[in-house]
């Protein structure tokens, strides 16, 4: 079984043997907790365990596929404070994709480090390079078949009984009658031993998984029941998918890649295997692959676009006693953040701190933070990043912060405008690639600074009338007390200023100048002068951060300040929920660069765009989004649930949108499956304004004398909505994938009506 069970990808080495002999190696949290482990590489080359050397009992298990990278050296907080203690050499961290904490690691000698660290990155590349049809088709390579089999042998001797069959059903959500699971078993059971094991057991899965649905639209579309010729998947393509360009070419495509028959393939056909793995491949996903790249204008001035950003981030808990830590930045990065906060103190021996000031945060050294930005902040976009600037440090400790930023980020530390003259308007992203700004107080204005003027009061000009200029002089004064001039030149395009009311800001702001708003504010604004925020908000910056009551890091919705084109709304990316879903939604498209384009109407700065006035927008009148709930694959079962639960899953749709399209409608519950649930219903929705909706799929597991229990969710901006027959891949609650959960739905987009013609 173990050679069965050992992906076919992988050429056994040295390194994975000694990997599978185990190693044990100390397990580091933090300076006093280093407790020793027994590391082992499972026999399918794609799991490992580790047990406690103390009591020999299995601590945790994780999957290759779990791991996001390998750091070498000291490259975490726990590692560089054991530092003087352990060489580099000898220590490595295991980063998980998703909010699991990273695992610290101490070998024993530098050459066991290696093995583990050469081990580990060999793995990841193969489990990222497994393509689509390996994934299904193979059992050797195919991560869930492998990890169900791993957890339902109990006796581990790579052979499955009926008991243990009826076992793993349970994990497996399924709740299923005795009668028809014996007879799946004895089918499959070809050797007639009572057992299964290998390729018998990859034929149970496989009749436990048909897909009743899938085959009858199959049937649909093909004359003998049995392919689908290269004219009738055309047909398919066309007439449900809505495939209008290149037909032909795709269907020749999605044949080559998804159909596992060599002779289909040669005979341009699809078989109903290659068909349910086209349906569950990115090409058959409700997500349109091709908003998946970077797909809009990036020559914009900044502030037409959404901007992922991020409040608190030095925080990987609440605000009151959390964790400060530089993974805080690192995560933020990864999920394409592009605007992150630095709250800085004055610390010991010169040195400036970043914590949550006035409680029990944690420390890091301003330093610290400032390296980790500049070794992370282009690895997932090469878009500009804005580092938010809350400075509450002396002057002294103000020109420290100036010199480290201008020391360790060098040529990314944005010094002075892109042409070096006065901006009528902001740049792009495309100018800004790969640079720092600073968002932060500045002396004055910026074109004195351009005119080599920084240590000057700035003249009077003709057109400023003396009551005006007096304040400006003033509030230059003022500055220079609190503020050190080095670091007032690191600031360029995001000034922070006080906001003053709209009409203000039109008559004496500048492009280059920014407000900072707390929700509560930007909620009145939002009632009281809707229009007027939209056009701000079309040649200005504006940043919304949470209430300072939120002390367990929960979040406010977006959405809102979306609808009126806030550029930097500042989310806990800590904290998962709704929130930080719409967040990761809105963001998951344009190749998670981190920048939106906002729609053409809220980019204009005589638009009469209002979120709340439906008079107010343009269109012939809503869309209307049809969606049919089909079935469910494989749920998951909810977490720290007992050993025989079986949910109870109900399917809810959720608009999040202008104030007139927030809907949310709900299928009925299923009883007990959570294996292969069948809702067939259908919800409908009007979009008025649906350049600004996103629509957030949620499976909860129903109870009648509780909350229901969150399952899975996916949330996509209507634009990358592809319509036809689509699965929908379901997330876990801190945004990661979790194979193979799906929904299949059918989406029909409906425009209304054209205006009559004459």
């Amino acid at each position: 079984m173990a050679s069965l069970l050992c992906n076919a990808r992988i050429q056994l080495t040295d390194t994975l043997e000694q990997m599978q002999q185990g190693t044990l190696m100390r397990k580091v949290k933090s300076k006093s907790w280093k407790k020793q482990r027994y590391f082992k590489l499972q026999d399918d080359c794609m799991t490992i365990w580790y047990q406690s050397k103390r009591t020999g009992k299995t601590e945790s298990a994780f999957s290759i596929s779990d791991v996001e990278t390998v750091r070498e050296g000291h490259q975490s907080e726990v590692l560089q404070s054991l530092a003087e203690e352990f060489p580099p050499e000898r220590c490595f961290t295991i980063v998980f994709y998703g909010r699991r904490g990273n695992l610290d690691l101490i070998a024993g000698s530098a050459e066991e480090a290696q093995c583990w660290v050469q081990g580990l990155r060999q793995l990841i590349e193969v489990a990222a390079s497994m393509d689509q049809r390996e994934k299904i088709d193979q059992y050797p390579s195919c991560g869930w078949i492998r990890d169900w089999f791993q957890k339902a042998d109990k006796n581990k001797d790579g052979r499955m009984n009926f008991k243990e069959v009826q076992r793993l059903l349970k994990m497996m959500n399924v709740d299923m009658n005795e009668d028809h699971a014996l007879r799946l078993f004895q089918a499959a059971d070809k050797s007639e031993s009572g057992t299964l094991e290998g390729e018998e057991f990859v034929l149970f899965y496989k009749a436990l998984t048909q897909r009743e649905e899938v085959l009858s639209l199959f049937q649909d579309f093909s004359e003998d029941g049995k392919k689908l010729t290269l004219l009738e998947l055309v047909d398919f393509l066309r007439q449900e998918q809505l495939e209008d360009e290149g037909t032909e070419e795709l269907a020749m495509e999605l044949i080559d890649k998804y159909e596992p028959s060599e002779t289909a393939r040669a005979r341009h056909a699809l078989s109903a295997d290659g068909f349910l793995m086209y349906l569950c491949s990115p090409e058959g996903s409700i997500f349109n692959p091709r908003h998946r790249a970077l797909w809009q204008d990036m020559s914009q001035p900044l502030c037409h676009y959404f901007i992922s950003s991020s409040h608190n981030t030095y925080l990987i808990e609440d605000q009151i006693r959390g964790q400060s830590s530089i993974e805080g930045y690192i995560r933020a990065l990864k999920r394409g953040c592009r605007c992150l906060e630095v709250d800085c103190w004055d610390g010991p021996n010169g040195e400036p701190m970043v914590y949550h000031g006035h409680t029990f945060t944690s420390k890091i050294p301003f330093r610290e933070v400032v390296s980790t930005l500049g070794k992370y902040a282009f690895k997932t976009s090469d878009y500009p990043v804005i580092l938010s600037l809350e400075n509450h440090c002396s002057m002294e400790q103000q020109e420290v912060l100036a010199q480290q930023l201008k020391a360790v980020l060098g040529e990314q530390l944005l010094t002075t405008t892109t042409d070096g003259r006065v901006p009528t308007q902001l740049p792009s992203p495309e100018e800004l690639k790969h640079k720092i700004l600073l968002k932060g107080k500045k002396i004055g204005r910026l074109e004195d600074m351009l005119d080599g003027l920084g240590d000057e009061v700035p003249d009077v000009s003709d057109d400023d009338n003396g009551a005006e200029a007096e304040e400006e002089r003033r509030r230059v004064k003022k500055d220079k007390e609190s503020l050190a001039q080095a670091l007032s030149d690191c600031v360029v395009y995001c000034k922070s200023v006080s906001f003053r009311g709209f009409q203000e800001a039109r008559s004496h702001s500048r492009p280059s100048e920014i407000s900072s708003l707390a929700e509560a504010k930007a909620r009145k604004l939002i009632r009281d002068a809707g229009n007027e925020f939209v056009r701000h908000n079309a040649w200005q910056l504006t940043r919304i951060y949470p209430s300072g009551m939120r002390t367990d890091s929960s979040n406010f919705s977006p959405q809102e300040m979306w609808n009126v084109g806030c550029q930097i709304v500042a989310l806990n990316f800590q904290t998962a929920g709704t929130e930080m879903d719409l967040c990761d939604g809105l963001f998951s498209q344009n190749g998670c660069c981190g920048y939106v384009l906002k729609p053409a109407f809220m980019r204009d700065e005589e638009t009469l765009f209002n979120p709340s006035d439906p008079s107010s927008w343009e269109g012939p009148g809503p869309i209307t989004l049809t969606i049919q709930v089909i079935s469910g694959q494989q749920l998951p079962k909810v977490a720290n649930s007992k050993d025989g639960a079986i949910i109870d899953p109900l399917v809810r749709v959720e608009i999040h949108g202008v104030p007139a399209d927030q809907a949310h409608q709900e299928t009925k519950y299923i009883e007990n499956n959570g294996f292969n649930p069948r809702w067939d219903e259908t919800l409908q929705f009007q979009l008025h304004v649906p350049e600004l909706a996103l629509v957030r799929f949620v499976v909860e597991d129903y109870d009648k004398t509780s909350r229901n229990d969150f399952v899975g969710q996916f949330t996509l901006a209507f634009a990358n909505i592809k319509p036809g027959y689509r699965h929908i891949h379901l997330l876990s609650k801190d945004g990661t994938s979790i194979p193979p959960s799906s929904l299949f739905v059918h989406i029909r987009i409906t425009e209304p009506p054209g205006p009559e013609q004459d």
